[in-house]
Order: C-alpha cells, then sequence, then structure tokens
C-alpha cells in the first residue's frame, strides 16, 4: 500500500485527532500519504507531528443554508481533485454526505452515531432526519462501505433501506487504548484541588452538557444520593448543538472541559452515563478499562459496552428512579463494584482494544484497495 493517499473529512479537528489517531498513525506506517480535511481548531496543527497532512476547510455544524452549504461542498470537491485521493473516509452525516459527493474514487463513510435529530420526534427533528435519511439514501451510491460503530444504527440504515446489506460493515467503536487506560491508583493531586474526602464515594459522569446525554437525569440521581456520594460532572457546554443548555448543577460539582480524563476516572468509585443515544461512547470505554463498574442506558450505542449485572448496570432511558436505585446499590456495595470493575477491564479489552479496531479498519482499506 506504499505510497497510497487517504483523506479523512470530518467537522471537527478534534473529533479526528481524538478518535481516529491510531488509525491515521498506522497508515502513516504503513507507507500511507495521510491528509486530514478539517476546520482549524486547536488541534489542527497537531496532525504534523505525526506525518499527517491538514487542510483546511469551513463547515457550520447545524447550519441548514443552503448557499453556505453550496460553498462548503465546492471547497470540498476541489481539495479532493486536487489530491486525487486513493481512498476517501469521512465520519460525521455532513461530511459523509459531502464526500460522497466530492467525486472521489472510493469512498468510505463511517457512521460514528446518528445524532439528536434521531432520539427526538419534534417536527423539526422529523423534518431533519427525513432529509438526511434521503441524502444518505441518493449519496451512498458512491461509497463503497459504510461503516457502523454499533448494531443498531446499521439495523436502523437496513431496515429503513436506506444502505445495501453489502455495503454495511459494523466496526464497534473507535477503540481504546488498554495499555494507557488501565487501573491505577486514586490521584491524590487531583481529589486535593477537587477537595474530595477520600471517605467518601465519587459518582462521575463525563460527557457534552446537552440534553440528549441525560445530564438532568443524573443531577436527579445525585440530588436523591446526595448523602450517599460525591457527584461530579466533566463536560463542555456544547453551544453547536440545539439541545445545549446550562442546568442547575445543585448537588454535582461541575467541573467543565477536563484534559486530565484518565486522572478523573481514577478518582471515581461508579462512573455512569444515562445518556438517550450514543455511537458507542468513549467515555465508558475509558472507565470500563480501567477498571470501573459502569451504569448507563438500554439505548442505541450505550449497550455495547455494558452487560447488564456483568460489568454495570442498564437501565431505561430517562428513568430517575431505576437509575437512582442502581447507583444506590453500587455505593452499598464494595464487592459488587469491585466484580463489576474486575469484568469491565476483561470485556473492553477483549472487544474494544484499539489494536482490534484499527486491524479491522487496514483490512477494510486493503480489500477496496485490492479490488
Amino acid at each position: 500500500m506504499n505510497n497510497k493517499k487517504i483523506v479523512f473529512l470530518s467537522h471537527l479537528d478534534l473529533n479526528l485527532y481524538l478518535f481516529r489517531l491510531p488509525i491515521m498513525k498506522q497508515l502513516v506506517k504503513n507507507g500511507f500519504n495521510v491528509y486530514a480535511i478539517i476546520p482549524k481548531g486547536d488541534y489542527f496543527e497537531k496532525f504534523k507531528d505525526f506525518g499527517i497532512i491538514p487542510i483546511h476547510y469551513t463547515i457550520e455544524r447545524s447550519s441548514l443554508n443552503i448557499f453556505y452549504e453550496a460553498k462548503t461542498l465546492k471547497k470540498i470537491k476541489e481539495i479532493i481533485k486536487k489530491i486525487d485521493p486513493d481512498i476517501l473516509h469521512t465520519f460525521m452525516h455532513k461530511p459523509n454526505i459531502y464526500g460522497n459527493l466530492s467525486g472521489a474514487r472510493n469512498i468510505i463513510n463511517t457512521v460514528s452515531g446518528l445524532g439528536s435529530f434521531f432520539i427526538h420526534d419534534d417536527i423539526k427533528s422529523k423534518l431533519v432526519r427525513k432529509i438526511i435519511e434521503n441524502l444518505y439514501k441518493i449519496t451512498t451510491k458512491n461509497a463503497k462501505k459504510i461503516i457502523f460503530q454499533n448494531q443498531d444504527d446499521m439495523y436502523y440504515f437496513l431496515n429503513k433501506r436506506i444502505i445495501p446489506e453489502s455495503k454495511a460493515v459494523l466496526v464497534k467503536s473507535s477503540g481504546v487504548d488498554t495499555e494507557y487506560f488501565k487501573p491505577q491508583p486514586q490521584n491524590q493531586e487531583l481529589m486535593n484541588e477537587l477537595k474530595i474526602d477520600k471517605d467518601k464515594l465519587v459518582v462521575l459522569m463525563i460527557a457534552r452538557v446537552i440534553k440528549d446525554k441525560g445530564v438532568l437525569e443524573y443531577i436527579k440521581a445525585a440530588e436523591n444520593l446526595k448523602n450517599k456520594a460525591i457527584f461530579l460532572y466533566a463536560g463542555e457546554i456544547d453551544r453547536g448543538n440545539k439541545n445545549a443548555f446550562i442546568p442547575d448543577w445543585r448537588n454535582v460539582k461541575y467541573l467543565g472541559f477536563r484534559k486530565d480524563i484518565k486522572d478523573l476516572i481514577s478518582i471515581a468509585d461508579i462512573v455512569a452515563l444515562p445518556s438517550y443515544r450514543e455511537g458507542t461512547p468513549r467515555t465508558l470505554l475509558e472507565a470500563g478499562a480501567m477498571e470501573k463498574p459502569l451504569i448507563t442506558t438500554d439505548a442505541p450505542g450505550c449497550r455495547e459496552v455494558v452487560k447488564d449485572g456483568y460489568n454495570g448496570f442498564l437501565v431505561p432511558v430517562k428513568n430517575i428512579e431505576l437509575l437512582t436505585e442502581k447507583i444506590k446499590k453500587l455505593i452499598e456495595n464494595q464487592e459488587l463494584r469491585e466484580k463489576f470493575g474486575q469484568n469491565s477491564r476483561k470485556f473492553i479489552t477483549e472487544n474494544f482494544d484499539v489494536k482490534i479496531v484499527v486491524s479491522k479498519y487496514i483490512e477494510i482499506y486493503e480489500e477496496i484497495l485490492n479490488v
């Protein structure tokens, strides 16, 4: 595969850097010329450190302005024509659709999650959902493969006949580095910084602050259990999302955006994510790899990571009562926390290690290039 060119297209430099960098690094190692077409952000220049060439374009994640979108598509087509890649690999809805219209020869889409428009049933959500589905149905005729990160999303596309079964590929998650995210003692400096009593149990949630992540349910559970544990929340307010909001953090210590995720997980006794829908939740993979018991919802993406009663608990979406009950059960049972934590490490390592995921992507690239 030496001297072949592969282009990655996403709507956020952060998205590629956090979730696709291991694949991109392996491709560079294998002799590919690797490009990242991304908006300029904090991570744009960092790709150069790994021999990856970043190329700037602008895109508005939430824009529905047809004139602006036409301008964005035109720019993408110009870049693709100039590079003439052997493979174009795209991520997220807009880049997937625009990539399929770019004129590239071998196109791969990754549907890493369906997003909030596939959760809600208000008029706008239904309309946008229908538009997205129809655009996929039309444009994926130009794609060689469509990769899904969980079975629910893949079956949704197949059952609605948006794509043919021959193009669908399941690669669960973007992987997690289980050598980096491994069991470690509590970070005492962080405990001191956050003024956490060492005799108190810590429950942690890591997610963007949007309603679809189950933020309100987590806050309510914290209120119900405020005398039994300390509840932490780490994550930025995603102002580009229509469901972003600033909640009342009563009974929850809000930490904002944090880069020290591994240290944060180290001080947690329980990690929760009562989300309404996910691709495959990265924070649960990281926490599970660090031997933490997990609590999440019986929802697409989430149930891929947790086997109910084995490495954590699954609760129905928006069910505050059961969420509270399961957190309480783990708070009060150290033996169960330890058992679930050990099972989490085993389950994540065997199924979601980044080496497994990278090798699956490499196989897909090789299959396409050898056709």
